[in-house]
């Protein structure tokens, strides 16, 4: 449908965000580490400058030996990789035959190590590519101990030229001259193997999965859908806005929103600060505890000896609840009466989690011409099924000046535009999709890009649907269907899939089941909203597992 939500199942992850002022001193810090550093993982230069002033200074004998003894030391040392340039995996094979003879530095993971008896083959990948590079290191390399100790998910660098493979699956294999272990990784204990891992069994390693080759291949062809979104919309005179996470709106009216709170659940201790408020929006029974503090106020001053002490505590007191009182009788006056479950929360009223950019993206088409969201929304549908995720990156198009058939020109133009910039981009990842997963995706989304997209009005669709369901109702889950009827997937499958054979847009929706904010049309009954349906893209029933909870299952 349109807008394009991009729902991935995606792990739950938790993301920091840091003011550019306060990230100063840190990067500072990181500079001064990376230049020590850098300084000791040289060698030979930095020790022999070193050395050479130290040679100056006036110092006893014994530490002008020490110093050169250190400067021999290290120059005698191997120049470390870490601090070199790399070149991405995916950047080499790209290259292929045309980089030949050159000596590169590449930097990933060990994905498998095979020792042979003067040899080894080591695939090295980097994440940038769904292939590894294959390295050749000889018994007689210097460092040939490091890649005798390699196991499966260590971190390496490794120098070396580019060289022809006599092997069928790659054009070009690495040559090592220096291999350096960036990371050790316990070969007994590494639960990553080369072999196809099951989906419930990565969910229970959620730090490794991003290093096999589907979770990979996901987020590639999720960063390229990105890059094409914002290239298309960019291309287009669009202006990019982000709207508020949190928001006091419910934009679809359906209720279905997750909230956000300060306050404790029930059961648990307040706050301090709320625990101080006390019943503090309770204005009848402030006002009581202020005269009950001010006649503790006066028999302590009428007392035959006066305790100054106890009077003063008994005055703060007074003051401390005269303010609440003052505070909760605003509270009333402003529009929130005594006992507003919400008074003490952070915002002094209900907040939630978007479900939508769209009332906000409005108010800058307003101003600003065409412009565009693109971010998470959440749902708190309590729905267990592949088509329902609690949090998804969703795109919201806002247009000015324009009408229902721009609206749909621009949604063809934008979904043919990424999901051929995609298949152009990732074609390995596709080819890994298509061989475990679905073997006709490819073909699909090449069908897409190549169809002009059908147009039915809703009318129409429903008299589509009709004369096709009189022929046999048996066949149908839903076979009433009617002017007013929200369609069912299995009424949008046959107008995708059989009816039209492509990708469809349905048009004028009956104002009755579509939001509040649709445009009405002049006929009264309907609206100007449209849904575009694509064939293939309706999970199958048995995807429908009650698999509990996206993101708690995640």
């Amino acid at each position: 449908r349109f807008p394009f939500a991009a729902r991935f199942a995606l792990p739950d992850c938790r993301h920091t965000r840091f003011s550019p002022l306060y990230m100063l001193p840190l990067l500072m810090l990181l500079t001064a580490c990376r230049a020590a550093a850098t300084r000791t993982l040289i060698g030979g230069r930095s020790a022999r400058v070193l050395a050479s002033r130290f040679a100056h200074a006036p110092v006893a004998s014994a530490a002008a030996a020490s110093s050169s003894a250190a400067a021999a030391t290290a120059a005698a040392a191997p120049p470390s990789l870490v601090a070199e340039s790399r070149v991405r995996v995916a950047s080499l094979l790209e290259g292929g035959e045309a980089r030949l003879g050159e000596t590169v530095v590449v930097k990933g993971w060990v994905r498998t190590v095979r020792t042979q008896k003067s040899f080894s083959f080591v695939e090295v990948n980097d994440g940038s590519s769904l292939k590894g590079v294959q390295v050749v290191a000889e018994d007689g390399l210097d460092s040939y101990d490091v890649v005798d100790a390699l196991s499966t998910g260590a971190a390496v660098a490794v120098r070396g030229e580019v060289v022809a493979s006599p092997a069928k699956e790659q054009s070009i294999e690495l040559r090592a001259s220096l291999v350096e272990l960036v990371g050790s990784c316990p070969a007994d204990s590494y639960p990553l193997q080369k072999k196809r891992h099951s989906l419930e069994f990565l969910r229970s390693i959620a730090h490794l999965r991003p290093r096999t080759n589907t979770i990979g291949a996901a987020m590639r062809v999720r960063s390229a859908l990105s890059f094409a979104t914002h290239e298309f919309f960019r291309s287009r005179g669009f202006v990019h806005v982000h709207t508020p996470l949190l928001t006091a709106s419910d934009c679809e009216g359906a209720g279905e929103m997750f909230r956000v709170t300060t306050l404790p659940a029930a059961g648990e201790a307040a706050q301090p600060a709320a625990a101080a408020a006390g019943c503090g929006d309770d204005v009848a029974a402030l006002d009581r505890a202020v005269k009950s503090a001010g006649e503790a106020v006066r028999a302590l001053k009428e007392a035959a000896v006066v305790d100054k002490e106890a009077v003063d505590g008994a005055v703060q007191e007074l003051l401390a609840r005269k303010a609440k009182l003052q505070a909760a009788t605003e509270k009333q006056v402003a529009g929130k009466p005594a006992g507003d479950p919400f008074a003490d929360d952070f915002f002094g009223r209900a907040a939630y989690l978007t479900v939508s950019g769209q009332l906000c993206a409005e108010t800058y088409a307003s101003a600003l011409g065409d412009v565009y969201t693109f971010g998470p929304t959440f749902r708190a549908e309590d729905s267990n099924t592949a088509r329902h995720l609690a949090e998804f990156w969703m795109i919201e198009p806002e247009m000015a000046f324009t009408d229902l058939a721009a609206n749909m020109d621009n949604a063809e133009a934008y979904v043919k535009h990424v999901v051929q910039y995609a298949l152009r981009s990732c074609a390995d990842d596709f080819a890994m999709f298509a061989q475990f997963y679905d073997k006709g995706l490819k073909a699909r989304l090449q069908a897409l890009v190549e169809t002009p997209f059908a147009r039915v009005s809703y009318t129409e669709a429903v008299e589509l649907l009709r004369a096709e369901i009189a022929k046999d109702p048996s066949k149908w889950e839903y076979p009433c269907v009617e002017f007013g009827t929200d369609l069912a997937t299995e009424h949008e499958r046959w107008l995708a899939e059989v009816a039209f054979g492509s990708a469809v847009f349905v048009y004028n929706y009956p104002k009755a089941i579509k939001a509040f904010y649709m445009r009405d049309n002049d006929d009264g009954k309907t609206v100007a909203a449209m849904d575009l349906l694509v064939p293939g893209t309706f999970p199958e029933p048995s995807l429908n597992l009650p698999l509990g909870k996206t993101v708690a299952a995640m």
